[in-house]
């Protein structure tokens, strides 16, 4: 497919799920993942009582668990929807994940959530991440016979949490992320706080539940320092996988 210069995947993601649009919402995400990955880490050292091993594994798990409820819950109070029944729209394919739906002017973006072991690796492939980026095949290169481009429809957008490899119980990085249909590279991946630069200075309210439940989102400004990623070092130890290998 060939974009011409108003058409890149990157412009085409941005309009899709603006980050002016939802920057509370991302915000709120990277206050509440950080806090659960801290929560984890002391929650295992301080009772679990495991060997050095055992609390990196019970760790990566609890950490994973804890960040997936958050981040349904946050998307939850920005209005994101539960795919209902748990089933990728217009297929019969199944997910284990909690994959929000978020709809901008009748376009709906499947957002989802994934640990990565660095910075632009991709996540592992699971069953609910492999049905998620079928949406994304009039995202992935190809000859655009026809001139449409893109289609109105949903894609699936990620959000990828790299943990602090030197310090335990730390986030290093927070990305948005859209892989090809075929799960073999990412169409788009930027750090979270390049995807909202030029959104700091006049803060946006999210669009509020659409169902009438639950409280509109505070207006919260962007954060004018980001932590520099440090580079990592040693193998990682996450599964964020366990009932979804199948």
């Amino acid at each position: 497919m060939q974009f011409d210069a108003e058409r890149t995947v990157e412009h085409y993601i941005k309009r899709r799920f603006p980050p002016a649009l939802f920057k509370n919402l991302f915000l709120d995400l990277e206050d509440r993942l950080r806090a659960s990955a801290l929560k984890a880490f002391t929650m295992v050292r301080d009772h679990a009582g495991l060997d050095p091993r055992g609390s990196r594994e019970l760790e990566g798990q609890a950490r994973f668990r804890m960040m997936e409820k958050g981040f349904r819950e946050t998307c939850e109070l920005h209005g994101g929807k539960l795919l209902e029944n748990g089933i990728i729209p217009f297929t019969d394919l199944k997910i284990f994940q909690p994959f929000m739906r978020f709809e901008v002017n009748g376009q709906g973006v499947i957002f989802g959530l994934a640990a990565i072991p660095e910075p632009k690796a991709l996540p592992v492939k699971n069953m609910s991440r492999k049905a998620g980026v079928t949406l994304n095949y009039y995202l992935s290169p190809r000859l655009d016979l026809d001139g449409t481009g893109p289609k109105i429809g949903d894609i699936l957008i990620l959000l990828l949490v790299a943990r602090d490899r030197e310090q335990a119980g730390k986030i290093s990085e927070f990305a948005i992320g859209v892989i090809d249909a075929g799960y073999e590279q990412y169409l788009f991946y930027e750090p979270l706080d390049k995807y909202l630069e030029g959104y700091a200075d006049e803060p946006v309210i999210a669009p509020a539940p659409s169902s009438g439940t639950g409280a509109k989102a505070p207006v919260i400004s962007l954060k004018k320092t980001i932590k520099p990623f440090v580079p990592p070092e040693r193998p990682d130890g996450d599964n964020d996988n366990d009932r979804d290998t199948k």
